[in-house]
Parts: structure tokens; C-alpha cells; sequence
């Protein structure tokens, strides 16, 4: 989303433009050879939206490829001329589908010019708050990966200058990838002011606390006017600057006349134009200690035309530089590397912005942009849902080709059916994308896409497990385990009938538990306790008796079952405000790890007892809602991306019910919130869905055993009610909360009083992690989908859940952008509870519920081979990899590219027109350490791994390459600009230092996130016994 909020900010403080600023000063600028010379680049850009509020196929047709077209044959009229492309989403469709081969010609020369330049290179220009690692990660690769297969172009500089806040995290990525310099645009009003007026607004960013100075960025912030252009003229009542106007949607005009287009530059306005612009020039330069100014040149859909562009650029230009000493300000065109050079080469000192965000975002004093944490909850669910199945596909996929290089399944069409996920979940990434701030068209052309690379994958998946499984006459239920280490974990598949038995594939019978289900009353669920090693995946055999039990403690039902039988109970309907006090009549339901107590009273939890530590916090779950305004005339209002309460949030209950349902192996507790007292027992907005497991003796307890599962149901909520979840505890917090930045790291948030909008500016983004703490125990919550979370009051976490609202502002009923989501949402979260040494497990717990088994159920197909009592088809067993606890497996992947890995190789090939086929012997591995330094007395300690022993189950490694981030550098060959501190030290180790010890063997740091290209033996003996288990 742009141009439009951002403009509105320009008007605010851009419309008082003075031609002379106090406060610049010039330095000596090498190409004028005068002081006070202000140099200014002018770097010619498009932002265009992979999405918000026009499909990308509808923005392709109505001005994107346009832009591409025009700008190469623009930039081929002029050697002065330059320009950046940013989201390679849009390119790559042009070059594969608009761009002929004249025009493919003239990119590789402009590249060669350096006079067109590719910055970011990722698909698209994701968004920071909402984004998961894993996932910011593969769109950069999926990116970068293009653009270095295609051209050798290597990029080395951000431009994230739209999304909403600004993450710690994403400096630290940046600096993996390779990059020189970060720039930002969107933080808080208040604190883009303060860093304006001290000039504080270029820095160098340590976002990582344990990595510091080792994976720094300069960072450049964009002043007031972001990355459009003023567009107020005081000579003329159109806007400035974009003399090819607005697009027009669904097709360009046949006449070429678009709406808005300026003034043009003529004789007779030259010289307003030219005062407009040095005015604006000087009006930044006071803001900034060099005399360099980056003077970006366009908005939002812009430059689809750009012959009339440049044709009025141009000629102000040269009037600019004709009257430079009048003026004193030169410009030039430029791209974003030049504009950093020249900064880089004064050589200054810059302060260090050490472990800190620019989030939550204020654009005004009742804009606070924490709203869009948990917009479109079914579809922040969906892109993180469809990484995970991809994150599993990517793996299997290596596996099956490292272990049967010569099976039958199509590699190609697997290769391509991974690809489609991989756009997928790189296109969602957008900052209006994920963020839930699209059209309700856009968010389905986001799930469309989604859905359809989810079933692809599938179909890869499916094809590699029957290919290598034995087959029987039974129903069965094949799961993967795609995380670097071995798990014990229940899973659960809906199933018709009462009475089963389950069996592993050796014959031997499996712990497992059925039980009514709460969503039906003709289905069972059925939980299967599953023990499965790292990167394997076992078969489970169910057999089902069709003599349906009504009665559970009918002894037919009971005999001969394996399986055990969950009881239902079922508790009288409470009504909130006539309570009971004192909470005397509670219940007990425990595991091995937790005691919880329920209020008989009240149905609700009341206190959970980390078994461990025998520590114990009150805790109250309740629902609430947020009411919004929906008119502009009463007041501030909420929307896609804002959140503007009306005031202090209002339960929503008036009665609880509850039913428990108690078992051997998972004790299930429903809980049902109803608006009003006579209410039908479904017709309920909200409920609460808890299991605890009982991890069975001989079993792995360490993750099972101690998460509290929670699956919270909301909605359909009413017109502008913005829904969350509010746990009160009496922990001691100060109204401290911790939240975790992208998945990555943690991130302590102290609440904070503002002038104005305290409540929604105290909100932050929940991607996986967030916790309260005292100095006794901390209280967990872990979550697989992003959401808004807060600490409002002492010892409390409230959740935003879920968004419906409307307003009749004109601009979002225009674009359609009111936010009218009538769905039902089902998120999960994991609780943990205890001290910090018995929550230390959380960050791989994270994982574990990031990343769940891929479970595949329904019928076997094939050959009818019987089951072989007693002996198993897995050779998971001799299996060796598990990485330690604290390492993460973040990537094994065969990303078929088609570029050599020696730089110079690869350039050649690219001059000789030489493309080969995708290369699936190499094999993308990622290793991420998931402790800051100092965070636990064990997990905290560097790691060292053996890469060659670690992955001798999959095959001989015989060669290892360190890489960047995106694996477009060689890691010894990548020399990183250094910046001038204040921050006295010596010259630190770059990352280009870093070396491979001899046998194959890796040193892993607190917080480091390490890539390499795996090299394998290639097997050349055909397999004769495909149908054997990996």
C-alpha cells in the first residue's frame, strides 16, 4: 500500500516549501570542486504492489509491464538515464512473457552500464512485522536466485521502503544475504521528527544482540516525504513530478491521456519547477550530515510511460545544474549504489542503533498501524501453513533424490510442482500481502495461488511415499517428520467410526485414543501417539470395527479395544455475573508436567501448576471485544491497518459452558462462551479447545509433556468488533511482555504512555513467540500464525484474534478496503509454564509447532502386499542425523538452479548464451542456532557440527561450499563494506572470514544462521528394492 497515507503525511509537513534551509551545510563535492555544493541523487523507481488492491494480473495488463517496456527503451535514448527495479515478481513476468529478445538484449547491456540496477531482488518487498524467517528468507532466495541465473547480478542494497515498522531482524538478514546498506522509510511520526531534527536519521543497525557488530548494516532512514516525491507545486494545481499521471485500471487509455498528469516542463515553467525542486532538496539536506542527497523520483504505479518522464526530467535537470551555483545544489541521475558510494566514501562517523525496532508504527496521533497484526487471521494462517507444507516437501524431495537417484517419479515435473509452491508463499510475503491489508479480490488471488501450490506439493509427496512404502489392504496413515531432530508427538485424523485399533507397520500396537468429536456428531477423533526420527517418516495402520458404539462404557465397546475410549463429560452452563466466589469447587486434571484446576463455578481455568518446579499462577481466560467507530465524521476509526478502540474492551459472555473429556492418552477441555443466557448450545461466537497429553512411560516427554494446547474458535463477529483473548495472571511484570521479531529473536516491550492512541500503541506483532515473566516463573505462549498481542495491565497477555469492520472513509470504500471478514477462525497456540531453566525448550518447541508432521491419511493403494508382523519396513532406525536441541534445521532443499556456483564459470556461460538444465545434485542446507548468547547456561554454547557425519544417512558427502544467505556468494569472496563507528574496536572478522575446519566440521555461534552447498557421491547402482522405508 502507498502513496496514498504517505502523501497525506507529505501534505501535513511538506507543504511549506522555502528555497533557503538554515542549518546545511556543504562539504567539498568532488565533481562541482566547490563547497556548499548540496549533491543530489535522483533515483528513478516504480513501486509496484505485488497485490493490495488489483491483482498482479490485473496490474501487469493496466500499467507493471509498461513499466519495464518503456523504461528500457527510455533508458537505451540516454546514457545519463538510470533506473531500480525493486520486486522481481513483476520483472520476471515481463522477461518470461512481454519482454522480446531485442528487449532481453538491452537489459543485459543496461546491467552491464550499471545504468539499470536491481535492488532488494527478493519476489517481492516483504513485510517486517508479520513475516516469518523461514519464509522472508525463500523470497529473497526465490529472487535473488533468478536474478543471479539469469544476469550474474548480485544485489547488495534494500530499498524496504513501504512496509509498516521496521523489524530488528531484518538488518541481521540483510547482512547475511550480503548486503552493503539497509534503507527504511515508515517508522513512528514521533520518532521520525526527533531523528530529522538531529540529523539522526543514517545509522549503523546492530539487530542482533549476540551477532553485533559481526552482522551490522548502515542503515539509511527516508525523511518525511518517503519514497515519493512532494507533490505539491505552489505555481500549479496538479501534482508534481509525475507527468505520466495515474494508471488506470483495467486497461490502459487508448489516447494516452491519464488523470493527474503535471504540468509539463516548458520554457515558461522550467524555472518554477526547478525552485520547487532545490527548495525540496535544500528541505532535506538539513536533515542529513552529508551534503548527499537521495531525492527518489516517483510513487506508487509510476513510470508506466516513461518516455514523457524523462522528456520533462530532463530538461530540469539541466536548468538545475545551468544555475548550480544560484541554486547551490547539483543533481544527477542515479542508482542507489551510487547514492551509498558516495555516502560511504565521506567517511563519517555514524552512531550504532544496537537490539532495537521501529515497531509499533504511527503514521499520525491516531493512526497507530498495529491493527493489520490480525487482519485476514485465515489467511496469515494459510501462508504460514502452505511454508510448513513446502518446508516438508523440500526435504522429502532431497531425500528421495539423494536416496533413489534413479526412481521412477518425474524429477522435472516435481522440481516444477515445488516451484509453484515456492512463488506461492514468496508472493503472499508482500506488505500487503500477509499483512491482511488487501482487497477481498487480492486476498483470493493470494489463497488461490496458495491452495493450488499446497496440492501440488501434496501430489509430490504422495507420489514419494507410495514409490517407497509397502503397501497393505488397510486403511493408513503415513507421517513425516520433516525437523532436524528426532520427536515424540500426537497427531489426530477424523475417522467414521467408534471402535479402532492401531498398529505401526511392524505389527505392533501404537497407543491411541478415540472420542466424539466436537464438530460433528457422525465423525471421531482419533489420536495416535507417534515417535519418529529426524527427516523420516513411518506408516500407521488403522483397523476399524463398523459396529458403531453408542454407549462408551458399553462393555461391547470396550472389548477387545486397543484403542482407548475418551468419556465425555459434560458440566451445567454457567452464568457470567452471578458467579461464585472463592473458587472452591475445582477440578484437577494433570500430566506429568501440569496440574490444571478448573472453577466449577465458573468453567473457567483457574490455575496451572508447573509439576517440575511445584510453581503455580492464577490464570483467567476470557474473551473481549474492541468496539470501533465506523464513521469518520463521529471520530478516529479502525481499519485494514489501524487499530482505533473506542474506548476499554467489553466481554462478550454471558454464559460458559463445558465439557471435559478425559483419556489415557489426552484430557480434552471445551469451553463455550455464548452472548446470551438462552442460548442453543452451537450457537456459540467463541470456545476454547485445551489438551494435555499423557506421554506414556518409555516415551520422550521433553516437548509433548509440557505444552498446553489451545485451539481458540472466533467468530462470525459482529460489524466493527475487533475480538481478543485476555489471560490474567498474577504474575509480577511491571506490564513488561517479551515478543519474538520474525521468529528469530525475542524483543522485551515495556509499556509505554503516549500523549495520544496509548492502548493501540502498546500493541506488537506475535509471529511464534511471546512470553511474561516474573522472578519466579514465565508463562509461554507459541503460536503457528501471526496476531497482535499487548500487556495492558500488570501480570496480564491479551491476544487479537480477529477483525470485522467497516467505515465509510472514501478512500477504503474506494479500493474496498473496509475489512468485512465474516469468517470463523480457529487458531492454535502451545502454552508452556515454569522457570526459565524448565521453559528452556521453547524456541524448539516453536519449531515443533511451526513445523508439524505432514500426516497423510486414506486408503493404501497397489499390490496388496500383507503386513509382516513384527518387522518393520523403516530404516529409520539406523538412521544418524539429529542435530543438538539448540541448532534448527532451517533448509535442505535441491533448489535446481542453473548456474555454477565458481562466479567465473557462471559469467561465462551468461556471455556465451549457455543455460543448462536445473542442477539436482546440489543440495541448499541452512543451519540456524536458536539462543542469543547468554540466554540458557547449556543451549547458549557455540555449537560444532560434523556436516559430513550429520548427513551420512542421506549419502557421501564429498565437497561442502560456504554461502551467503541466498547462496549467490561464495562466502570467501564476500567483502562487506565497512562504516566508520563510534564504537571503538579493532577491525572485526567479516563474514567473508569465516572457513570450514578441516573434516568438514562448523563452529555455530549464538544466533548465527549458516549456508552451504552440499555436494554428495552419485550413485550410479540402479536400486532393487525401491519399496523399502527411508
Amino acid at each position: 500500500m502507498k502513496g496514498v497515507r504517505e502523501i497525506a503525511t507529505v501534505t501535513i509537513f511538506g507543504t511549506l516549501l522555502c528555497l533557503c534551509v538554515p542549518g546545511v551545510t556543504g562539504q567539498f563535492d568532488a565533481h562541482s570542486g566547490r563547497k556548499n555544493v548540496i549533491q543530489a541523487f535522483v533515483v528513478p523507481h516504480s513501486h509496484m504492489d505485488v497485490g493490495w488492491v488489483y491483482t498482479v494480473q490485473e496490474s501487469m495488463n493496466a500499467y507493471a509491464a509498461n513499466v519495464y517496456t518503456t523504461v528500457v527503451e527510455e533508458l537505451m535514448k540516454g546514457k545519463q538515464r538510470k533506473f531500480i527495479a525493486v520486486e522481481q515478481e513483476f520483472f520476471r513476468l515481463w522477461w518470461d512473457k512481454v519482454a522480446t529478445d531485442v528487449q532481453k538484449s538491452q537489459v543485459h547491456q543496461l546491467l552491464k552500464e550499471g545504468r539499470l540496477e536491481f535492488v532488494i531482488g527478493g519476489q517481492v518487498m516483504h513485510d517486517e512485522a508479520v513475516t516469518e524467517l523461514s519464509s522472508q528468507i525463500l523470497q529473497l532466495t526465490e529472487g535473488h536466485g533468478f536474478l543471479y541465473e539469469t544476469f550474474g547480478k548480485r544485489p547488495q542494497f534494500s530499498w524496504h521502503v513501504d512496509p509498516f515498522g521496521a523489524s530488528a531482524t531484518t538488518p541481521t538478514l540483510f547482512a547475511f544475504a550480503g548486503f552493503n546498506a539497509h534503507l527504511i522509510s515508515r517508522i513512528d511520526y514521533d520518532e521520525k521528527d526527533m531523528m530529522q531534527k538531529y540529523k539522526k536519521l543514517q545509522f549503523v543497525w546492530q539487530g542482533s544482540p549476540s551477532l553485533a557488530e559481526q552482522h551490522e548494516i548502515f542503515t539509511h532512514t527516508m525523511d518525511q516525504y518517503s519514497y515519493c516525491v512532494p507533490s505539491f507545486l505552489p505555481f500549479s494545481n496538479r501534482s508534481g513530478f509525475f507527468w505520466n499521471g495515474i494508471a488506470v485500471f483495467p486497461d490502459p487509455p487508448k489516447d494516452g491521456i491519464y488523470p493527474n498528469m503535471s504540468l509539463p516542463v516548458t520554457t515558461q515553467t522550467v524555472g518554477n519547477y526547478a525552485e520547487t525542486m532545490v527548495a525540496n532538496i535544500k528541505e532535506r539536506a538539513a536533515w542529513f550530515r552529508s551534503s548527499h542527497v537521495l531525492w527518489p523520483w516517483g510513487c506508487d504505479k509510476q513510470f508506466f510511460n516513461a518516455s514523457v518522464q524523462f522528456e520533462n526530467m530532463d530538461p530540469l535537470m539541466d536548468y538545475v545544474n545551468q544555475h548550480k551555483d544560484e541554486f547551490g545544489v547539483q543533481v544527477q541521475y542515479a542508482t542507489l549504489s551510487e547514492y551509498f558510494q558516495a555516502v560511504h566514501n565521506t567517511n563519517l562517523t555514524w552512531d550504532i542503533r544496537r537490539n532495537r525496532d521501529f515497531l509499533p508504527y504511527s503514521s499520525e496521533p491516531f493512526q497507530a498501524w498495529t491493527g493489520f497484526y490480525a487482519s485476514r487471521n485465515l489467511l496469515k494462517g494459510m501462508a504460514r501453513r502452505a511454508n510448513s507444507f513446502l518446508y516438508a516437501c523440500e526435504s522429502l524431495f532431497t531425500l528421495y533424490l539423494l536416496k533413489y537417484p534413479l526412481g521412477s517419479i518425474d524429477k522435472f515435473w516435481a522440481l516444477q510442482n515445488i516451484q509453484q509452491l515456492r512463488w506461492a508463499v514468496s508472493e503472499v510475503q508482500h506488505h500487503d500481502g500477509v499483512t491482511g491489508t488487501e482487497s477481498p479480490e487480492v486476498r483470493d488471488m493470494y489463497m488461490n495461488h496458495l491452495l493450488r501450490g499446497i496440492r501440488a506439493v501434496k501430489l509430490v509427496m504422495a507420489a514419494i511415499f507410495q514409490e517407497t512404502l509397502t503397501e497393505v489392504e488397510s486403511s493408513q496413515i503415513t507421517v513425516y517428520n520433516p525437523l532436524g531432530w528426532n520427536i515424540t508427538t500426537v497427531i489426530n485424523v477424523t475417522v467414521a467410526y467408534s471402535v479402532v485399533t492401531v498398529y505401526d507397520d511392524a505389527g505392533n500396537a501404537v497407543p491411541s485414543q478415540i472420542q466424539k468429536s466436537a464438530d460433528s456428531n457422525t465423525t471421531f477423533d482419533l489420536y495416535v501417539l507417534v515417535r519418529l526420527d529426524a527427516l523420516s517418516y513411518h506408516r500407521y495402520l488403522v483397523k476399524t470395527n463398523k459396529s458403531t458404539c453408542t454407549n462408551e462404557l458399553d462393555s461391547q465397546c470396550l472389548k477387545g479395544q486397543l484403542s482407548y475410549r475418551g468419556r465425555v463429560i459434560t458440566f451445567d452452563r454457567k452464568t457470567v455475573g452471578k458467579l461464585k466466589h472463592g473458587g472452591r469447587r475445582l477440578i484437577p486434571l494433570m500430566n506429568e508436567c501440569y496440574l490444571l484446576m478448573l472453577n466449577e463455578d465458573t468453567n473457567l481455568l483457574h490455575s496451572i501448576t508447573d509439576r517440575s518446579s511445584q510453581k503455580t499462577i492464577k490464570l483467567k481466560q476470557e474473551f473481549l471485544e474492541y468496539h470501533s467507530n465506523g464513521d469518520i465524521k463521529k471520530g478516529p476509526i479502525s481499519d485494514n491497518y489501524v487499530f482505533t478502540p473506542n474506548g476499554t474492551a467489553v466481554l462478550v459472555s454471558k454464559s460458559i459452558g463445558m465439557e471435559i473429556v478425559t483419556g489415557e492418552l489426552v484430557t480434552e477441555i471445551r469451553q463455550y462462551f455464548y452472548s446470551t443466557i438462552s442460548a442453543l448450545a452451537n450457537d456459540y461466537q467463541y470456545a476454547i479447545v485445551t489438551r494435555i497429553y499423557n506421554v506414556p512411560k518409555g516415551s520422550d516427554q521433553s516437548l509433548l509433556c509440557r505444552r498446553i494446547e489451545q485451539e481458540y474458535i472466533v467468530g462470525p463477529l459482529d460489524l466493527n468488533r475487533e475480538a481478543i483473548l485476555r489471560m490474567t495472571t498474577n504474575l509480577k511484570t511491571d506490564r513488561t511482555i517479551f515478543t519474538d521479531s520474525n521468529g528469530y529473536q525475542m524483543m522485551k516491550r515495556q509499556y509505554k504512555t503516549y500523549n495520544n492512541n496509548t492502548l493501540a500503541r502498546n500493541y506488537y506483532p506475535l509471529l511464534r513467540t511471546a512470553y511474561i515473566e516474573d522472578k519466579n516463573a514465565r508463562l509461554i505462549m507459541l503460536s503457528e500464525r501471526a496476531h497482535g498481542i499487548s500487556c495492558q495491565a500488570d501480570g496480564q497477555m491479551e491476544v487479537m484474534l480477529h477483525r470485522r469492520l467497516w467505515n465509510n472513509k472514501e478512500w477504503n470504500l474506494a479500493y474496498n478496503l473496509t475489512l468485512n471478514d465474516t469468517s470463523i477462525v480457529r487458531p492454535l497456540f502451545w502454552l508452556m509454564l515454569g522457570s526459565k531453566s524448565t521453559t528452556s525448550s521453547l524456541h524448539q518447541s516453536g519449531m515443533a509447532l511451526e513445523f508439524r508432521p505432514v500426516v497423510v491419511f486414506g486408503s493404501a493403494s497397489g499390490n496388496g502386499s500383507q503386513l509382516q508382523s513384527k518387522k518393520s519396513h523403516s530404516a529409520t532406525a539406523a538412521n544418524s542425523f539429529s542435530l543438538p536441541s539448540n541448532l534448527h534445521l532451517l533448509t535442505l532443499s535441491v533448489p535446481g538452479w542453473q548456474y555454477s556456483s565458481n562466479h567465473n564459470e557462471h559469467m561465462q556461460n551468461i556471455l556465451r548464451g549457455q543455460r543448462s538444465q536445473p542442477d539436482f545434485h546440489r543440495v541448499l542446507l541452512r543451519i540456524l542456532h536458536l539462543y542469543e548468547v547468554g540466554e540458557d547456561p547449556v543451549l547458549s554454547q557455540p555449537t560444532t557440527v560434523n556436516i559430513k557425519n550429520l548427513l551420512k544417512s542421506l549419502g557421501t558427502v564429498v565437497s561442502i561450499e560456504e554461502r551467503s544467505l541466498t547462496g549467490i556468494w561464495n562466502i570467501n569472496t564476500l567483502q562487506r563494506w565497512k562504516w566508520r563507528t563510534s564504537q571503538q574496536r579493532d577491525m572485526y572478522s567479516d563474514i567473508a572470514t569465516r572457513k570450514l575446519i578441516e573434516e568438514f566440521t562448523v563452529t555455530i555461534q549464538p544466533k548465527e544462521l549458516r549456508t552451504f552447498f552440499v555436494y554428495f557421491k552419485e550413485q550410479k547402482k540402479l536400486q532393487t528394492n525401491l519399496k523399502v522405508k527411508l
